[in-house]
């Protein structure tokens, strides 16, 4: 990837990824206001994740972009867990369980996604 592909590349990730989750989260009942808070809390995780693990690879090499994957998936998880837990109504999943599913529905159909584009 070049430094010019760069924006192409992170609404391509935001776009996958709020399709995904916020696809995951209507087959397991999720409505209206709570699709608005998952679609939010992805439009403010998202970008963080797919970007600076760039900017590590492109200056410290693949393992500080892997550490630094890692580290923001977790930190993500956390977030959205959160947000999920205290703001949306349903109740039917816990917030953190429901961040776990959603993010590692995303995380490894994006892998699959991008093994088959890429």
């Amino acid at each position: 990837m070049t430094i010019a592909e760069f924006p192409k590349v992170m609404v391509i990730c935001l776009v996958s990824t709020l399709i995904i989750e916020c696809g995951i989260a209507i087959i397991i009942g999720y409505r209206k206001k709570d699709l608005l808070n998952i679609f939010l809390a992805n439009c403010l995780t998202n970008p963080i994740v797919s970007s600076i693990p760039v900017y590590f690879n492109y200056y410290h090499g693949l393992k500080a972009r892997n550490i630094s994957l890692l580290i923001l998936e977790i930190l993500t998880l956390l977030v959205e867990g959160l947000i999920y837990h205290k703001y949306l109504k349903r109740r039917k999943i816990n917030g953190f369980i429901l961040s776990i599913l959603l993010n590692a529905s995303s995380y490894l159909l994006g892998l699959v996604i991008n093994e088959i584009v890429y």
